[in-house]
Formats: C-alpha cells, sequence, structure tokens
C-alpha cells in the first residue's frame, strides 16, 4: 500500500511548472505539477492516454478542438498523441495520472519549454 498528498509541501518555481512524482504504482504515475499565476506549459502530447485533474485552483486547458476552464475539482481525459496545454489562471495544483508505460520525464521535459 501507497499513500501520497497533493497539498502537502507543495512548492513552486516561478520559472517553469513544477513536476512532482507522488505515487507510482503498478498500473500509473501520479503526478503533482504545481503553476503559478500566469505560467504557461505549452503545447506537448503523451504517447499514451492521460487524465488531468486541478486539485486547487484554475487553468486554461487546450486542445486542437478548444479551450476548457477546469477549476478545483474538475478533471479531463485525454486520448494518447493529442496536442494540449495548460495556463494557470491563478496558483494551481493539478494532479496528472500516467499509464505505467509513460514517463515523468517526459513531463518534466514539456515544462521545461
Amino acid at each position: 500500500m501507497q499513500t501520497g498528498q497533493f497539498l502537502s509541501n507543495v512548492t513552486f518555481d516561478t520559472t517553469r511548472p513544477k513536476i512532482d512524482v507522488v505515487v507510482e504504482t503498478p498500473f500509473s504515475k501520479e503526478i503533482r505539477i504545481s503553476m503559478v499565476k500566469d505560467q504557461l506549459m505549452k503545447d506537448h502530447s503523451a504517447p499514451l492516454p492521460i487524465v488531468v485533474q486541478v486539485i486547487q485552483g484554475q487553468i486554461d486547458f487546450g486542445t486542437e478542438k478548444g479551450q476548457v476552464m477546469l477549476f478545483t475539482g474538475n478533471l479531463i481525459a485525454l486520448d494518447a498523441s493529442v496536442k494540449h496545454n495548460l495556463l494557470a489562471i491563478e496558483q494551481s495544483v493539478i494532479r496528472l495520472t500516467l499509464s505505467k508505460g509513460d514517463s515523468a520525464s517526459r513531463v518534466k521535459d514539456a515544462a521545461k519549454k
């Protein structure tokens, strides 16, 4: 059994979104993305399906099909290879669920763009 906490020991980086692996299970990786207001995670895609949930805050989540405003508690599921971006409307903590076959380092690289 593993436990994790998305709202404890949260740190922010003013230069780029902060990426932390909270829990890794046999089937998924649960990642915390911490973003300050007006921070952008530019267009990127995942090789496998993902789920993004706003734990705290508000983000503008963009895809090729348009923008979706996500508030605390909202989530969105994406198929593999869908280009997307995130803009923090306010300081936000986001949960990203990756398939086990995906890489947390890929997410860290996307945050550096």
